[in-house]
């Protein structure tokens, strides 16, 4: 194997730059070197590839930066003894080679930043109508589910709600269970002050389950089913498996969104309705222990001053928030554009923008029940 060098010459019409030997990826890294600090010449360049053995794409990649270097400076390029094939391989890798031409853009005018808002913003405004758009095309696939209920994949929904639901009763069980502990301990601190420890059996109980225990439930939900789904849809994108379902004549929203959206509106209600009870458990017991409310007291008190109302409006709201996880995480992925790192990208954005929107609605609903009086 000849190890493959370069030799510079300097002529009358300019620099000459002499490549010699097998320009293939294993024999480089003698010469790349070399390469690398060749600093580019003005004028007249000229290439000779009359002694290059043998040429892969790693060696024409060096051959056609290096080329692309001397342009930049204002050089005119020429390339000598290159055969058909090695021509044409090099004006592939050269066409394929980045343009970094833009780096230098730093010193950003107002007029710049104005357009990058102006972009960012009409963006955002396309993003919210493709939304909506997927938001009404599962709204119509699942009624058209309720229709003709057959058409639901039963297996499919099985998995899900064992996925989204069974499997997250433990950290929804724990999480209820703290945040009650922490209500009692913290309102139980306060309300000594005024002599009202009796109290707190109302702070825990309507705080949980009007606002804390279904709002952090979906929040949970959003963080680990919501980016499960992005993820797993996603990677079905990126290998093209949703393209081979079109194919086949499936519809990947009845097959891939629908039981998935489904197990949520299943799920999350019950999963809402154990993080409740835990969290009484859980403000029971520190009740117990820091204020000496007995199990007895702390339920008698539960049941007369807390109406079913405050429970019913909890549960009221897990539907919406279920069907805003799954819409945002499912058309997440539809938006993968082909690379492992899409993927993650949109499955980040999916977790941050279901929490937003639940936290959002939560917050319209509270406005929603406060005018009403209830």
């Amino acid at each position: 194997m000849t190890q493959p060098m370069i030799h510079s010459e300097h002529d009358a019409d300019g620099v000459c730059l002499r490549i010699s030997g097998e320009m293939l990826t294993k024999s480089l890294a003698s010469v790349e070197q070399a390469f690398a600090s060749a600093q580019p010449q003005g004028g007249n360049v000229t290439f000779d590839l009359s002694q290059v053995e043998a040429l892969d794409t790693g060696g024409a990649w060096l051959v056609a930066d290096l080329a692309r270097r001397n342009r930049a400076v204002g050089a005119e390029v020429r390339f000598e003894g290159l055969s058909p094939a090695q021509s044409a391989l090099l004006d592939t890798v050269a066409k394929n080679i980045p343009d970094d031409s833009g780096i230098e853009a730093e010193h950003r005018s107002f007029v710049d930043w104005v357009a990058s808002v102006g972009q960012g913003t009409a963006g955002a405004w396309k993003d919210t109508l493709s939304m909506l758009g997927f938001l009404g095309l599962t709204l119509h696939r699942l009624a058209r589910t309720i229709i003709m209920p057959w058409r639901l994949r039963q297996a499919a929904l099985v998995s899900q709600m064992e996925e989204t639901g069974f499997r997250a009763i433990p950290i929804v069980a724990l999480m209820g269970f703290l945040i009650g502990v922490v209500l009692a301990f913290q309102g139980a601190t306060q309300l000594k002050q005024f002599g009202a420890e009796i109290f707190v059996v109302e702070l825990i109980s309507i705080s949980v389950l009007r606002e804390l225990g279904i709002l952090l439930t979906a929040i949970i939900v959003a963080g680990r089913s919501g980016s499960a789904f992005t993820a797993s849809i996603g990677s079905m994108k990126v290998q093209e498996e949703i393209d081979a379902m079109r194919t086949l004549g499936l519809d990947p929203i009845e097959v891939l969104v629908i039981p998935r959206v489904v197990a949520l509106l299943i799920m999350l209600p019950i999963l809402g309705f154990i993080a409740d009870m835990a969290a009484l458990i859980g403000g029971g017991l520190m009740s117990w222990i820091d204020l000496g409310i007995s199990p007895g007291m702390f339920v008698t008190r539960l049941k007369e001053s807390t109406g079913i109302w405050h429970f019913a409006i909890g549960m009221i709201k897990a539907p919406f928030f279920a069907v805003v996880i799954g819409v945002i995480a499912c058309w997440q992925a539809m938006q993968v554009k082909g690379s492992a790192q899409s993927v993650g990208q949109r499955t980040t954005a999916s977790v941050v923008q279901s929490i937003f929107m639940v936290i959002a609605l939560d917050a319209l609903f509270s406005i929603f029940f406060s005018v009403l009086e209830v």
